[in-house]
């Protein structure tokens, strides 16, 4: 999953940066409401956390301007200002949630997850093909009786793939929901986590489970 924080204190964009790639989600960030709808709408994102007061734009004038835009993930607002006639404003504006600064970042994460619920993508924290399990909550991934090891980018991978269960994810698609900005479209990032997704997943002795589709991507099936 992929998030853009628009947040101008940058000492708290970074804890939340850093603290959100520690969950394995791809995380970007903008320092004010102009870059954050300029990346808002050159970028696919699954959720956005935005900070009321910013420059070049206020929190509720870009909640506004996403949802002019046809832009609906989730949005989870940040302020200082605790009144109800904020929040009330907020959500008027087509924020999803509100959190009053400062905040506990295990709070944060658990409405980050609950947010992320709502989206068509993910009905759950559980998935299963085969006898491949994941639980997301847990960092739990099972192929039989077997504890899998992941990298958190290799779990991510894994999560999509199982999100998009027998559809083919293309490399696009994997781009802009597993890697933030940072990464490079030209390097074969893409193929060497695949690559060593598969040889902890594809073992020897059982039903191969990761497919490439030739022109297309990936998908993650019982059938080829």
């Amino acid at each position: 999953m992929r998030i853009l924080i628009i947040e101008d204190e940058k000492e708290i964009a970074d804890h939340l940066q850093a603290s959100l790639s520690a969950q394995r989600y791809a995380v970007d960030c903008a320092g004010d409401g102009e870059q954050g709808l300029y990346l808002a709408k050159v970028n696919h994102y699954d959720l956005f956390i935005v900070d009321n007061m910013l420059p070049k734009g206020s929190g509720i004038e870009v909640c506004r301007e996403l949802r002019r835009s046809g832009i609906y993930a989730p949005i989870l607002m940040l302020s200082v200002l605790s009144e109800a006639q904020t929040k009330a404003e907020l959500l008027n504006a087509g924020a999803d949630d509100y959190m009053t600064k400062p905040f506990s970042f295990d709070e944060l994460q658990a409405r980050v997850r609950a947010l992320l619920r709502r989206t068509p993508e993910i009905k759950s924290e559980t998935y299963e093909i085969d006898d491949l399990k994941m639980d997301s909550a847990k960092h739990l991934v099972m192929r039989g009786d077997v504890k899998i090891r992941l990298t958190p980018k290799e779990f991510s991978l894994l999560e999509y793939l199982l999100q998009n269960r027998g559809n083919v994810v293309s490399r696009g698609m994997l781009l802009e929901h597993v890697w933030d900005m940072n990464a490079d479209p030209f390097t074969n990032t893409i193929e060497s986590h695949i690559m060593s997704l598969r040889r902890k997943i594809d073992i020897k002795g059982k039903n191969i489970l990761i497919h490439t589709v030739h022109g297309l991507g990936y998908k993650i099936d019982t059938d080829k």
